[in-house]
């Protein structure tokens, strides 16, 4: 929305009733031009003290200058008035060490009046009700964004110290492909700013400073998670219905329920993104000192970037050995055996050439019997 001098202000406006409003045609498009005589402006930050401006309808440009200029009289008046303080002291008859200590007196309490005075002109701290810009929609959220800061730390870690991608989002409660978007998109940030493009920092600072944050602080011990890192991830064969008989006295655990629905198919400990830390829970609800947990967790990151290894080099030696390459002029043809019977008796074996996928389960299938009729001791 425009005022009176072309000026646009952001945010709701509530129009009393006597807001004039002339709409013009002129060479081809409409011009919209809103006198205001009494408007209230809502900015974004409204729902909170603070956040609630009255705006006149004219001379808002002289009343800009006119605050300019009380503010440089103020000044004078201040500086005129500590300069009669300390002729006061001098006909007192005062030391010039006295003088220099009152001075500097009246000189902090004047800086600690002036930080008073722009803690209360300050924005109060967001508040669930700063949280809701939709005010027909109580039931959106703005979900907080990683900092700038923050983000600058996970690049460092990652690229400059060489952490790896799992302790990294394990460390500030950040998600592991969230991790990696940071990563790349700061990669090229910096590459941009080698080749001397300009970034459009001012707009993303202006966004930046209307979304929520999740902070980060290098000289405060405390982090605050950004959100959940250990989610379970949704897999095609436990969507499926299944009954399935045992006995009272057995022990069944998450385990076998992973049996039950796939051989292959690992337990829930095993398939979210950081099992290390229910070991890390273990731990501490056994009453294992901070010291031998570092140790323990350095033991465990050791030993699972070896056995990363392994399972690389056994990848890449198994590669090297089924797969003939004839390297070409412009491309690489790579030539691998295939056998048929890979396929299995009901042709969707999974090592097979073209397997199919996206097959449907029979469980909600009609004229199935889905419910157990023997029962395996």
């Amino acid at each position: 929305m425009s005022n009176g001098d072309g000026r646009a202000e952001l945010g709701i406006s509530a129009v009393s009733e006597d807001a004039q409003c002339e709409i013009r045609k002129e060479t081809g498009f409409k011009q919209v031009k809103i006198l205001l005589r009494h408007a209230v402006v809502l900015s974004y930050r409204s729902f909170g003290p603070g956040g609630l401006r009255r705006l006149g309808g004219e001379g808002e440009g002289e009343e800009g200058e006119g605050e300019g200029n009380d503010a440089e009289s103020s000044l004078a008046e201040k500086a005129a008035e500590r300069q009669r303080l300390e002729e006061e002291d001098r006909k007192a008859g005062l030391s010039e060490e006295e003088i220099q200590k009152r001075r500097a007196l009246r000189e902090a309490e004047a800086e600690k009046e002036e930080a008073d005075q722009e803690k209360e002109d300050r924005l109060p701290p967001e508040g669930a009700a700063d949280l809701t810009p939709y005010p027909l929609n109580k039931n959106f959220r703005s979900q907080p964004v990683l900092s700038e800061e923050l983000r600058e730390k996970i690049y460092s870690l990652i690229v400059d110290d060489g952490q790896d991608v799992s302790t990294v989002s394990a460390v500030f409660g950040v998600d592991m492909r969230r991790v990696g978007a940071v990563v790349r998109l700061k990669t090229i940030e910096k590459d941009w700013l080698k080749q001397g493009k300009k970034l459009n920092t001012p707009y993303a600072s202006a966004v930046m400073g209307m979304l929520p944050k999740t902070p980060y602080n290098p000289k405060s011990n405390r982090i605050t998670p950004h959100e959940p890192i250990n989610d379970l991830p949704v897999l095609p064969s436990t969507k499926q219905q299944i009954f399935y008989p045992t006995s009272e006295s057995r022990h069944f655990t998450r385990a076998d329920a992973a049996k039950v629905f796939s051989p292959t198919l690992l337990p829930a400990d095993e398939r979210i993104a950081h099992p290390e830390l229910i070991q890390l829970e273990k731990d501490i609800a056994a009453g294992v000192s901070p010291e031998e947990r570092q140790q323990r967790i350095r033991d465990r990151d050791e030993q699972l970037k070896l056995e990363k290894e392994k399972q690389e080099q056994k990848r890449l030696a198994e590669e090297a050995r089924s797969r003939k390459v004839v390297n070409g002029a412009r491309w690489d043809f790579k030539f691998q055996d295939i056998n048929v019977e890979n396929a299995g008796k009901d042709g969707r074996g999974k090592a097979a050439v073209g397997w199919r996928y996206g097959a449907p389960h029979q469980d909600r299938k009609r004229g199935l019997v889905k419910i157990p009729t023997s029962v395996e001791s």
